[in-house]
């Protein structure tokens, strides 16, 4: 689960994917809110699509960057990890424990990094789907 703060458990892989999971949310309902939010055509006038729109995108961009430095934040911390793990198998280069702990924790490191590009996919769909639905009644801004 995710910790407070919107960080991430950085300890455990596996805890790890669960918070992107819960954090993710938005991305992975975002045609069922666009459905649900957005007036058809006979009831266009009922609801205010450009605020509705502009809202979600919104909600959406805050979940991108939350999840972004959560990623960024443990890629750093097991980076660090992995340095002091080096560190230290080169002063005891007979330690096997320490070697299997090393691999242990590149190989979490890697993983990490790959949930980057994950993390791109899912933006990138996300985005796509809200432009489809919401081109007509608010157009984001620039963000580069």
């Amino acid at each position: 689960m995710a910790a407070s703060g919107g960080t991430l458990n950085c300890e455990d892989f596996s805890m790890f994917q669960e918070g992107l999971k819960v954090l993710r949310t938005i991305d992975d309902r975002i045609v069922h809110a666009l459905n649900t939010s957005l007036p058809t055509v006979s009831f266009s006038g009922k609801v205010d699509a450009t605020q509705t729109c502009r809202q979600l995108y919104e909600s959406m961009m805050d979940a991108h960057l939350t999840r972004d430095k959560a990623i960024k934040y443990c890629i750093a911390q097991s980076s660090e990890e992995v340095g002091q793990l080096r560190e230290q198998r080169a002063k005891d280069s007979e330690n096997l424990a320490l070697l299997r702990l090393l691999r242990k924790e590149q190989n979490k490191l890697k993983l990490m990094k790959s949930e980057l590009n994950v993390e791109e996919v899912v933006n990138d769909r996300s985005l796509k789907i809200f432009s489809e639905r919401c081109r007509i009644h608010y157009t984001p801004p620039d963000v580069k």
